[in-house]
């Protein structure tokens, strides 16, 4: 029978940017191992299946697949999804809000619209936990195939997570960012002082008075993505990472912006924003927009 997909691209306004996403709005029927096959044909990041709710106070169930794995959260998904749904009229318009049962637990959205169209969207993640630091820090260059002289001065190289752990790597800057490549041994050797394998977010501060807080990249070999255009999930995370070491503070904070993907020729801009202080941090929000490019059938 015919299974109806939307394809989205995420965290830009524009046609062809961003980070694709298949949202299969009606997953009912479909086995665990159908959802996995489904998401390696469509060999996206990630792709979604939107279920009924199941737990009290959510409005959909929502299962997130890259072609490897199913995720327990991200971030791209989670945006793409809610628009995906408010196309499709199952968000009334001018709702404020929609509360999605993901692997990881109730997680809220907060709709901003433009008259009945739907114009943002802003995904709460769990506060930070940090990891323990990584002391050798040449390892830690080599896994991306550089030196330790390019890597930010006075940052660490430190595991995050809002839900999903990612290594923060901070770089000199854009051309160091976009030097960088996935090495397979190098990562072995890094993994092999990590407690888990990781995404890798490596990423450079931006001037003062730049459009975006950082430029960035994730290679993302440890879950089945060579590099992905843009993390959600691994944006909260490099948020509370910017607020803990004192990159940025107070409204500085709360109008973060990741430009990543564009060395994969899919720019894409991620909002953050943080709130607390650098030991208690206490919101964690990540944002954007969608854009629907295609719409389809597979036959399953």
């Amino acid at each position: 029978m015919p299974l109806a997909y939307l394809h989205y691209d995420v965290f830009t306004g524009e046609p062809l940017l961003g980070n694709q996403l298949a949202v299969f709005t009606d997953a009912r029927g479909l086995s665990d191992d159908r959802m996995q096959r489904l998401a390696c044909e469509m060999n996206f990041s990630e792709s979604t299946f939107v279920l009924p709710p199941e737990e009290p106070g959510t409005d959909a169930r929502v299962r997130i697949f890259t072609p490897g794995l199913e995720l327990p959260m991200a971030g791209h998904p989670t945006i793409g999804t809610t628009f995906a749904l408010a196309h499709a009229g199952r968000i009334e318009p001018g709702a404020s809000r929609i509360t999605f049962g993901l692997k990881i637990g109730p997680t809220p959205v907060d709709l901003e619209w433009r008259d009945t169209v739907l114009a943002f969207a802003w995904m709460t993640q769990r506060a930070p936990s940090f990891g323990a630091v990584v002391t050798d820090r040449a390892v830690a260059a080599a896994a991306i195939g550089l030196g330790a002289e390019a890597l930010a001065p006075g940052l660490p190289v430190q595991p995050v997570s809002c839900g999903v752990p990612f290594l923060m790597v901070p770089l000199r800057d854009r051309q160091a960012v976009d030097a960088a490549s996935s090495q397979a041994a190098g990562l072995a050797q890094l993994f092999a002082v990590l407690p888990e394998p990781l995404g890798i977010f490596l990423f450079s501060v931006e001037p003062p008075g730049s459009a975006e807080t950082v430029y960035s990249r994730m290679f993302g070999a440890a879950v089945g993505i060579t590099e992905d255009p843009a993390t959600g999930g691994a944006s909260g995370p490099l948020g509370c990472y910017l607020v803990r070491h004192g990159v940025v503070a107070g409204d500085a904070a709360r109008r973060l912006v990741s430009l990543q993907g564009v060395k994969m020729r899919r720019a894409s801009r991620i909002h953050v924003a943080i709130g607390g202080t650098a030991d208690a941090i206490d919101e964690v929000r990540v944002g954007g927009e969608a854009v629907l490019v295609g719409t389809g059938e597979i036959l399953v």
